[in-house]
């Protein structure tokens, strides 16, 4: 076997980037504790961090797969069918766990932690319950994982590896979720784009 049928895809590397930094924090959160965890990473960084990661939080806001989908599927000639399945079953993996199944795990406001220990930026609206998973995580690293199939190429895992990692440490430096549910919004966006290709190729072979 050569050297470079040994070297992963891109595609598969995005994975495994996005794995370990899921993993990563969840050993630390259940080895340091979810608050600690939290609160090591939620220092004020200054007026310009909280401008920055108030932008950030925003490019992963649900409304984005709207611009995403008009430009790859319309310009680019992407599958806009994956990611209409890639956004419906990211949704449905998000919410039923807010919802149905851990409705009552708190956010970091209503976790008993000191409210003056905790960095929060004025204008933000702060939510107090359906903490896990992060949603915002799970656009961010959906979109991530998606532009890399589509475009699978070193550059973009580094851009898009970045933009997914800002916007998944917004939701913790906004104070609006412990790095347990960023590392749940990960896992959700991993476990999306399998699941849309598997429902493509279902649906496609039954037509």
């Amino acid at each position: 076997m050569s050297s470079s049928n040994r070297i992963p895809s891109p595609f598969v590397l995005a994975q495994v980037l996005s794995l370990a930094i899921a993993l990563a924090l969840f050993s630390l959160s259940f080895w340091e504790g979810r608050e600690a965890l939290f609160l090591s990473l939620n220092g004020d960084l200054g007026k310009i961090s909280d401008s920055f990661f108030t932008f950030c939080t925003e490019a992963a806001e649900g409304w984005i797969w709207i611009p995403y989908f008009i430009l790859l599927a319309s310009f680019f000639k992407k599958d806009g069918r994956l990611i209409i399945y890639n956004f419906l079953i990211s949704t449905l993996l998000t919410q039923i766990p807010k919802q149905f199944i851990w409705p009552t795990v708190t956010r970091p406001t209503a976790s008993g932690i000191d409210p003056t220990q905790i960095h929060t930026v004025p204008g933000m609206e702060l939510h107090s319950l359906n903490s896990f998973p992060s949603g915002h995580t799970a656009t961010a690293f959906n979109i991530f994982l998606l532009t890399v199939y589509f475009f699978p190429y070193p550059k973009t895992i580094l851009l898009g590896l970045l933009y997914a990692i800002f916007c998944g440490y917004s939701r913790i430096y906004l104070g609006q979720h412990f790095p347990l549910d960023v590392a749940g919004g990960i896992l959700v966006a991993i476990a999306s784009i399998h699941i849309s290709k598997w429902l493509g190729s279902v649906l496609k072979n039954s037509i």
